[in-house]
């Protein structure tokens, strides 16, 4: 349901029900709205194209034949590195929908940065765009959290290790 009662004075892109139909439809934003075993299938095929990148850089950071351990460290190291990028950016983009979502105003721009507006929602839309909120977008956010959080984990590991050998 768009905000788009009458008299409503925001843009139709900056209405939150629209910008949530657009990070729907981005290849790069629907990664978050897969299902657990495809988000991983996809998270780990990132992950392994991450470490085609980083592999050069590792082998000519260490000698191959002589540091091998160090050397897929780093790779795995830089590729994790990398996907906490992507999943950060995954997660700032769908929480910032959210918030949005869940606001009972809408903040928008007539013409510029410089003349920033407030709009309530009606009723409607706020129990439609909240309920929307509770059971579809919190619980990607949650898994995008928890990825990240393991990321993390899995990143310092990696550090610690390269570090030690």
């Amino acid at each position: 349901m768009n905000v788009s009662a009458p008299g409503c004075p925001v843009p139709a892109e900056q209405q939150p029900m629209n910008e949530y139909r657009s990070l729907q439809e981005s290849c790069f934003f629907r990664w978050a709205t897969l299902g657990p075993q495809a988000f991983l299938i996809r998270t780990f095929l990132i992950w392994s194209v991450g470490c085609l990148f980083c592999l050069p850089i590792a082998v000519e950071s260490f000698t191959w034949k002589s540091a091998l351990a160090k050397c897929l460290l780093a790779t795995a190291a830089g590729a994790t590195g990398l996907l906490l990028l992507l999943l950060l950016r995954l997660y700032l983009g769908w929480g910032y929908i959210c918030d949005r979502l869940y606001s009972p105003t809408i903040v928008y721009e007539e013409t510029g940065w410089y003349d920033c507006q407030t709009w309530p929602k009606p009723t409607e839309a706020l129990s439609q765009e909240r309920l929307i909120v509770t059971y579809e977008l919190r619980p990607f956010l949650r898994r995008l959290r928890y990825s990240f959080i393991l990321l993390c984990l899995s990143l310092g590991a990696e550090v610690s290790l390269l570090t030690l050998t």
